[in-house]
Order: structure tokens, then sequence, then C-alpha cells
């Protein structure tokens, strides 16, 4: 291991610094080689969204043919455990042990849960597609306990593994530290949906379980790689009788402000925005465009790809003085855009619409997220950042998880009607039901610009150092 951290780290060396904007973030505390092997956590979380949020929706809609309103729920599931973000990272803080870790138990035991739920998940998908004998109830009961265990082990893993790299990472080097963190997430998500692209390219239920159990294997390994000798044991810090603090202080200073209600509003609101589509736009493209199992996954790609370039432009953006609110209604009406162009793509048959209105939903949720949480971060900057990022991460998973259940209902509801011709004669065909939950997520980013403009004015902020956003605020 030694040996292939000291060949990373001379490859990485090798290159001009213009062209390695993480390389200062390496020191003789953390060396690059083992920044990079701890990253790996990133990479086995990304491949986790890609599969909840990407493929299988995909695959449980078009090929098992379940209800797009069961896929929501299930694909919803692991959300229900991001609100509690929070208190897993508190936890690990005061975690009591004789041991002497903090970090490495909550590691674990999350990479333990997502192993358990992608094992147990491609089975569990087959009995609920019907395919197997046995009661009605033991399909979806499988399938929410993996989607369940896969949601509960990644914000755990994720949530632990950040804080530890900032353990780790000297105070000066620690945002470049946690942007590199958040960097090799989207290079995780980027490379796993192109590499599941190719694997599903000819769709069987026996390939679809070898790439889950697969990734579940791989999930484990990366895990291990990355948690092998990084955190140091020491009893003291873990005793049992140290003591812990409260957080509903911190909590009532934080919402005595007049601008913090305003802008969780319009972050739920905009997360709902850019959230419906997350389970119907790949299965939109199947079943609306006719793309392959394949490429309908390569659109998770290019939704990454945009996010991508969302974060670096806010990233500019920001460091220029500009205003975070601002922003984040730049990054809603980019995705008014965005969901136009999916919208016409289906009467317009257009393929490369379809591809290009995917990147650019990926560029306005990337600048949408920055900015709200550059927002709250000004909001918290007199003492309350754990509090602050706490309430936008609980707003945005609680509004992600109800708009990705709602929109497969609705577009059920719709098409069943479509369907029926009781909507007349002009909205009739398998489009209908997806383009209403489009046209609702545009309504929602227009009203995501009504509550966030009253925002965008000087304030005056309680602020200890230069308002210049680092790559460490990107959200997770």
């Amino acid at each position: 291991m030694r040996r292939l951290s000291t060949r990373l780290t001379a490859s990485w060396l090798r290159l001009d610094r213009r062209f390695l904007p993480f390389a200062d973030a390496a020191t003789p505390e953390l060396p690059l080689g083992r920044l990079l092997r701890l990253s790996l956590f990133q990479v086995s979380v990304g491949m986790a969204m890609v599969l909840l949020t990407g493929t299988l929706n995909r695959v449980m809609i078009v090929e098992l043919d379940v209800p797009a309103w069961l896929v929501g729920l299930m694909v919803s599931l692991p959300l229900v455990f991001a609100p509690l973000r929070v208190l897993i990272g508190f936890r690990s803080d005061t975690h009591r042990s004789f041991l002497g870790w903090r970090r490495v138990p909550y590691i674990w035991m999350g990479t333990l849960l997502q192993f358990g739920g992608l094992a147990i998940m491609p089975f569990a998908l087959l009995v609920l597609s019907g395919d197997a004998d046995g009661p009605a109830f033991a399909g979806p009961l499988a399938a929410a306990l993996a989607f369940l265990l896969v949601g509960a082990g990644l914000h755990t893993t994720q949530t632990a593994g950040i804080a530890l790299a900032t353990d780790l990472a000297p105070a000066d080097t620690r945002p470049r530290v946690v942007a590199l963190l958040y960097v090799m997430l989207l290079l995780g998500t980027l490379a796993s949906a192109l590499v599941f692209g190719v694997l599903l390219g000819e769709f069987t239920q026996v390939r679809l379980i070898q790439v889950i159990q697969g990734a579940a294997l791989t999930t484990m390994i990366l895990n291990m790689l990355a948690l092998w000798k990084q955190e140091a044991r020491d009893p003291a810090r873990t005793a049992l009788d140290r003591p812990t603090s409260s957080l509903r202080e911190a909590w009532r200073a934080f919402g005595a402000d007049s601008r913090v209600g305003r802008l969780l509003v319009a972050v739920g609101l905009g997360t709902a925005g850019f959230s419906m589509q997350d389970i119907l736009l790949e299965a939109y493209g199947g079943q609306v465009l006719g793309f392959s199992v394949g490429a309908t996954t390569m659109l998770t790609a290019l939704f990454a790809a945009g996010a991508l370039a969302g974060f670096c432009l806010a990233a500019r953006y920001l460091g220029r003085g500009t205003d975070p609110h601002r922003l984040a209604a730049l990054g809603a009406l980019t995705g008014i855009i965005a969901l136009s162009a999916v919208i016409f793509a289906a009467p317009l048959d257009s393929a490369l619409l379809f591809r290009s209105g995917t990147t650019v939903m990926g560029l306005g949720g990337g600048l949408f997220a920055v900015g709200t949480l550059t927002a709250a971060m000004d909001l918290a900057d007199c003492g309350h950042s754990g509090i602050a990022l706490g309430a936008w991460g609980a707003v945005q998973a609680t509004a992600a998880g109800v708009s990705i259940a709602l929109a497969g209902a609705i577009r059920d509801v719709v098409s069943a009607l479509a369907d029926q011709g009781a909507l007349g004669e002009a909205l009739v065909g398998p489009a209908v039901g997806y383009s209403v939950v489009y046209h609702i997520e545009t309504a929602l980013l227009f009203a995501t610009l009504v509550a966030i403009g009253p925002l965008v004015r000087p304030v005056r902020i309680c602020r200890t150092q230069t308002p210049r956003l680092g790559l460490a605020e990107l959200p997770g």
C-alpha cells in the first residue's frame, strides 16, 4: 500500500500545478497518496447513488414493469436518513469507546449497511417484479429493506468519512481536502454511470444480479482501502467520562435570524423542483424516446457532468463576490430552461435536445445547491455552522424524498387518465404523465425565484474571514 501511495504521489507531482487544483491540499501530516486513498469512500457513495437514483429506477419501471409510484417510494426511502447526518456527525464527535476511535466505528458500520443492502437488492427486485413464488408483501418489504440499508449506510459512511478527513488535515488545508472529497464523489458518480451503462447494455436478470452484487463487493473493497490506517487510536479522546454538549441552544440562536425561514422555504421549493425528475428521467428516455438501458444510464453521467460544471462556475462567481442568493436564483432559472428542453424533446422526437436538457439541468442544480448552501453558511458564521448546514441538509433531503415519491404517483395517475381518454384527445400517449410532472417542477422553480427574491440584497453578515466559497462547501 505504501508503494502504491508513493507512485500515485510521484505521478501527480510530475504535472504542472496549473493542472492540479488540489495539489496544495497535501501536507506532511496528510500526504497526497494517503489523501487520495481516503477519498475512495466517496467513490463508493457515488456508485450507490447512481444505482439508486439512476439505473435501478429505469430497470424497475421499464424492464421489470414495477409501478412508478412504488419505484418513487423505494428510491425515496434512502433519503429518510439524510436529515440524521447532523446527528451522525455529532455522535461521532462525542463517541465513547475503550478502543480510542471516533470515526472508524461509524464508517465501518456504514460500509456494512451498504454492503448488506446491495447484496440482497437484486433478489428483492426480482421478487418485487413478480418473477418468484411467495406472498405479495414479500417483494415490497424486501426491496424497502434493501433501499433502507443502502441509504443508511451511505449517509453514515459519508458523514463520518468527511469528518475523519477534517480531523486528519491541518486547519489551513481542510477546505481543500474536503473539496477534493466532493470532486471525487462526482467523479465516482460519472465513472459508475459509464460502467453500469456498458455492463447493462444488453439487459438480463442474471446480468442485473451480477452488476449489483459486484457493486456491493466493490463498495467493501474501496471503503476498506480508504479506512486502512487512517485514524490513530486515542483512548483519552473517547473516554467514557468525556463530557458531551447539546445542540438545543445553538438551534435556538440560529433560528432567531429572520432570513432563515425564507431561505429554507426557497431550499425546499428549489430542491423539489430539481428532484421530481430523478426517477422519471431515465424512464422517460426509455419509454418515450426509445433509449436502451445503457443509453439511459448515460444520462446520469451527463447530469453529473453538468453538476460538476455548476460547482466550478459557482466557485468562480462566488470567489468574485457574487451574491449567493443571486447565484441560487440563476440556478433555478437555468433549471427552468432545462425542463423546457426536456418537455419539448418528446414532441420533437429529439434525443439531442433531451440529452442537452439533462446536462443543463445538472448545471442548474449545481448552481442552486452551492448558492443556497453558501447563503446558509453566511447565516451561520456567527458560530452555528453545524446547525445551519444540518437545517439545510434536512430541508433538502425531506423535500427531495417527498417530491420523488409524489412524482411517481402523479405520473401513474395522469398516465392512467390519459390512456382512458379522460384528459381529451390532445393529451394521449406515454409522454403525458411525464410532461405533467415536468410542468409542476417548472412551477416550483418559478416559486423558488419568488421566495428567494427578497433575499437578494446587501446584508450585514457576522463573518470571521473573507467571503469566498471554497469547493469544500460543496454539497454531498
